[in-house]
């Protein structure tokens, strides 16, 4: 037998001979292969645990004064991590505390007075002289007032004239005013009634059912199908509005993608437990952003590409496959995220076998790679704190950002041969270098991010509902639950109040003609200040 014949343990024939040192060879690199699969299991193993067990936030705890956290506040001295293993003097800026304490109450609350005076006799002193009033103490309590149902009655006096028998050529002699213009006829349901049950439900994730509860408690009896049938009406009635919010963001130089799952009962040709989705899509002036909420049934990029349309832009998303098609499109830009690519890395750190010792401190591969990344933020952080132009954001990029991205690329080809490609590593690495193009975009243009978090934070709030609700009864169900958290998050994006917000609009709706008084209503073109005085 040949020497240099590679040898496979699992693949030997039967009858084949081998010399002992070749036998040698083929139990190492047997054990080798072995020990590999027993690493990259046990990694996932401390990845899971982790998840289970371990910190929710993706920052990886700090094991010694100069590793400094990416998203946290830090002192404007201190020094960006980078690959370099060398350590720079620094110096800490002196600093002040707040005052420890409590808050002094909101100054726009009312006031009422509560009098504690001593009586007639205690004002008395023992030498028999009635004392006299040197001060007061005074300390303030909040109180808090339930919530109070109300009956609007309408009353439209009638008026005949007494002199006609009953018609005149103009029409019949009794009159009586109109009633207001009504959101939903023949309803009982108040602009602010219906308010309160959409912003209860989706600005603070309230069930329908708990709030049928609370309206119990208030003695009235409101039942959750009717409120249902109300969001359902109502949505279809602003369905106006949410086309118009979709042009909006067709109008803006960035969109932001993602999608979530959301169980939604009674759809044609699916069995309940087939998963659905709801997309959320920002984009819009930079200034007044705009965000529009869409169920589908699928995961399909088809569904995303449908929605843009026409659309000519950057188009920022993860790198979930189904946006690939996005890029068929010669006018449209597809942007990366460098919250995932950093995501990849925290992981490995979360998994890693042994917490580093605080004295010795050496650091990982995945360590130098978030010191890239953290230097990448850091130069965000100061167009932030500068408060820089678009143009002069993108000139800072390419002065500052380009050498570090260009740096990180170069650790990046390094690395990527000798980590083995199945470990979490070897995934984060494979990950950066396959989205490349897509991570560098961002320095080209001041208007763009360098992470798609601006659409997974409008994806937090549907979240935290869906946890409380569970499912949507019906497709009908799951387009209004779009329709409410299209106007609420837009609302909130554009500093309104969800419940003044949603008032203003259903006390308007009713008397809206035309595409100008719709647009008048979006949320981006109105202010906390007209809301309030209207």
């Amino acid at each position: 037998m040949h020497s240099g014949m590679s040898l496979d343990l699992d693949n030997l024939p039967e009858n084949q001979t081998i010399t002992k040192d070749q036998a040698l060879l083929l139990l190492r690199h047997q054990e080798e292969k072995y020990q590999a699969q027993i690493d990259y299991l046990q990694e996932q193993l401390r990845l899971l645990k982790n998840e289970l067990f371990g910190r929710k936030s993706e920052k990886p705890p700090i094991q010694d004064h100069n590793q400094i956290p990416l998203f946290e506040k830090q002192p404007e001295d201190s020094p960006s991590l980078s690959s370099d293993p060398g350590h720079e003097a620094i110096n800490i800026a002196a600093h002040s505390r707040k005052k420890r304490g409590r808050k002094p109450l909101p100054e726009h609350l009312p006031r009422v007075d509560v009098i504690h005076d001593l009586s007639d006799d205690e004002k008395m002193c023992a030498c028999g002289h009635e004392m006299s009033r040197i001060g007061q103490d005074q300390c303030e309590k909040l109180d808090y007032i339930p919530a109070k149902i109300q009956v609007l009655r309408h009353i439209r006096y009638k008026y005949a004239c007494k002199h006609c028998e009953g018609v005149e050529d103009d029409g019949p002699t009794v009159r009586i005013a109109p009633l207001p213009a009504q959101l939903i006829p023949k309803s009982n349901a108040t602009p602010g009634l219906l308010a309160h049950i959409l912003t209860a439900k989706f600005a603070d994730a309230l069930p329908l059912y708990r709030q049928q509860k609370r309206f119990a408690r208030l003695e009235l009896e409101l039942s959750r199908a009717t409120m249902a049938n109300w969001a359902i009406k109502v949505s279809t009635l602003c369905r106006p509005l949410i086309d118009m919010l979709q042009q909006e963001i067709r109008g803006g130089p960035l969109i932001n993608i993602d999608e979530t799952t959301i169980q939604v009962l009674k759809e044609p040709g699916r069995r309940n437990t087939r998963k659905s989705y709801m997309w959320i899509y920002r984009g819009g002036a930079p200034e007044k952003p705009v965000l529009v909420y869409q169920y589908a049934p699928s995961r399909s990029g088809r569904v995303a590409e449908t929605f843009i349309g026409s659309y000519k832009g950057f188009v920022q998303s993860d790198a979930f496959s189904g946006y690939n098609r996005l890029e068929k499109n010669p006018h449209i830009r597809l942007l990366g995220c460098w919250a995932h690519a950093r995501r990849k890395f925290v992981e490995v750190v979360k998994a890693k076998k042994k917490i580093r010792s605080k004295r010795k401190n050496p650091k990982s591969l995945a360590d130098e790679a978030l010191g890239f990344i953290q230097s990448l933020y850091k130069i965000e952080k100061k167009t932030r704190n500068q408060e820089l132009s678009f143009d002069q954001i993108a000139s800072l990029r390419q002065k500052e950002s380009m050498p570090v991205l260009e740096q990180f690329k170069k650790w990046l080809d390094e690395k990527a041969p000798i980590v083995p490609p199945k470990s979490l590593l070897g995934k984060a690495i494979a990950y950066s270098l396959d989205n490349w193009e897509r991570l560098i975009m961002y320095i080209e243009d001041g208007r763009l991010k360098p992470d798609n978090n601006a659409a997974e934070n409008a994806i937090r709030p549907f979240v935290v509902g869906r946890k409380n609700w569970l499912f949507a009864g019906h497709p009908r169900g799951a387009d209004a639950s779009a329709t409410f958290f299209s106007l609420i998050e837009t609302a909130k994006a554009n500093n309104l109040e969800p419940y003044a917000y949603l008032r203003y609009l259903f006390e308007k709706l009713p008397l809206i003609k035309s595409d100008d008084g719709y647009r008048s209503l979006l949320p981006q073109n109105l202010s906390p200040e007209k809301i309030a005085g209207h």
